[in-house]
């Protein structure tokens, strides 16, 4: 496992799922982190609680990365008030929804785009600004950007972007040592992906690990990222979807 002792970590949207797993992976290598939450207070409560009593450091903020620039701006200072600098940015807060375009609402639309992208976006901008030297940006994206899946369009091409930020991101920082890449996941039984799980079985033929994808095999992955081993990775989009073809 990484050492990430004496780090400060903000995940976004880390209260459940995917964002869980890696706020208590670099809680556990050491990190001191800032679980982000918008809407369950109680959930976020109970993963500071879970990092506290392994010994470690952490405090739950709101904020909804969909909410503005004026919104994320907040969420950052209240971070660097608390931690007095960053070090390690997880952007992990996304809007999943799957659909075929012809049937894409314009409501729909403008809420993945206000939070995968231009949330995102914003974090983007404040990890530019208030990043330690030599820190770690890591984003969490989708594969979906790597394959055609049927109803995945919004989702993809917001993440595309991300993608596409990221590695224009790592050229623009590379000179202060911060690194900055995404990770991909394939499908990751989640609460948001509860409606697929009758498909689970079928969906994990199709991987050449022969199973779905669980929060710890991403969170691994962005901890070993966040990591000082990692120093000469960047600008980089990682799959995580256990082969899956």
């Amino acid at each position: 496992m990484a050492d990430l002792s004496g780090k400060r970590a903000l995940v976004t949207a880390a209260s459940r799922g995917i964002g869980r797993g890696i706020a208590l992976r670099l809680a556990a290598a050491g990190a001191r982190v800032a679980v982000n939450y918008r809407e369950n207070a109680g959930a976020a409560r109970e993963v500071v609680d879970e990092i506290v009593r392994g010994g470690g450091e952490a405090f739950a903020v709101r904020a909804d990365l969909g909410g503005g620039r004026t919104e994320v701006e907040g969420l950052f200072a209240r971070v660097l008030e608390e931690f007095g600098g960053l070090d390690i940015l997880v952007n992990n807060a996304g809007v999943q929804g799957m659909g075929p375009v012809a049937g894409v609402t314009e409501e729909f639309l403008d809420r993945a785009i206000d939070v995968n992208l231009k949330g995102t976006f914003f974090a983007f901008q404040q990890a530019a600004r208030h990043l330690a030297d030599g820190g770690r940006i890591i984003s969490v994206s989708t594969a979906f950007t790597r394959s055609m899946a049927p109803g995945a369009g919004v989702y993809a091409a917001t993440k595309g972007a991300v993608e596409q930020l990221t590695r224009t991101l790592s050229q623009e920082l590379g000179g202060r040592g911060i690194t900055v890449n995404a990770v991909l996941p394939g499908i990751v039984e989640t609460d948001a992906t509860a409606p697929l799980r009758e498909r689970f079985a079928a969906i994990a033929e199709t991987t050449a690990l022969g199973r779905i994808g669980r929060p710890d095999d991403v969170a691994g992955i962005v901890a070993f990222l966040a990591g000082d081993e990692a120093r000469w990775i960047t600008g980089q989009s990682i799959a995580a979807a256990g082969g899956r073809v």
